[in-house]
């Protein structure tokens, strides 16, 4: 059965990757991953965001990418030593924080793909978006830390599951099943999993091919890639196949791809 994060909505997909920051916004001081972020992808007609979850010292879930503050807010403190409150101060002039309940509940008809990036976030993650399992998909290159956060959402018990996509473990469990042409092997690896979302090389590494694509629709699993800004590239990896891209400028991707 296909989960309702993937129902109804416009294809390939865009997600816009921690909500959009256009050149002019980014003038203005406004940053990735803040509360005006995500209102720019919503205003832009992105019906997807892709963001980032690490916990706050005093227990907040909050969307942003890196361990600690220093290259968002010339901070040098790592994200888990500081309060929401003492965050959301830094971040007053750069768009403002935004925490995970906020996002869910200001922006209701938004669909969310959280990446769970901090060990300690993964049970407060799960909790939280419990109740809008339907418009969420979980993932982290962790599959521990991703199947953790599934987990305290299931036994949060109110609500349809999120989805998934794969971690860095499966990944390289699938890539090893299509290198051996073992079919059985890349059902195996994709049990459980709802997309696939991966960059198009890791170094020299070739990810995203049509063999691969090829077999995660077989098994019922999505490709999305990341993270793809430019228009040419959009066009050609949605030409392989591809069933999404996420891109800093879904503003441009909606009107390239959609």
């Amino acid at each position: 059965m296909t989960h309702p994060w993937f129902e109804g909505a416009r294809t390939p997909r865009v997600l816009a990757h921690r909500g959009l920051v256009t050149p002019e916004d980014a003038a203005h001081g406004v940053v990735e991953n803040s509360f005006a972020a995500v209102a720019a992808a919503h205003s832009a007609g992105a019906e997807y965001v892709e963001s980032d979850c690490h916990l706050t010292s005093d227990g907040v879930v909050v969307l942003f990418h890196d361990d600690d503050l220093s290259r968002v807010t010339g901070d040098p403190r790592p994200v888990a030593s500081v309060s929401a409150a003492e965050l959301a101060e830094l971040m007053s002039d750069r768009g403002g924080l935004i925490t995970l309940e906020q996002a869910l509940d200001a922006f209701s008809t938004m669909r969310f793909n959280f990446d769970v990036k901090a060990p300690g976030a993964a049970s407060a993650v799960g909790t939280t978006v419990a109740p809008h399992g339907a418009r969420v998909l979980l993932t982290s290159f962790s599959d521990e830390r991703r199947l953790a956060a599934l987990e305290a959402a299931a036994s949060a018990g109110r609500g349809i599951r999120p989805a998934t996509s794969a971690g860095t473990r499966t990944i390289a469990r699938l890539l090893t099943a299509l290198a051996v042409r073992s079919d059985r092997l890349v059902r195996r690896a994709l049990e459980g999993v709802d997309a696939l979302q991966v960059p198009e090389r890791h170094g020299r590494l070739r990810i995203v091919t049509r063999r691969l694509i090829d077999a995660a629709h077989r098994h019922g699993v999505e490709v999305h890639v990341w993270t793809v800004n430019d228009p040419s590239d959009m066009r050609r990896i949605v030409a392989l196949g591809a069933d999404g891209i996420v891109t800093d400028r879904a503003d441009i991707a909606r009107r390239t791809v959609q």
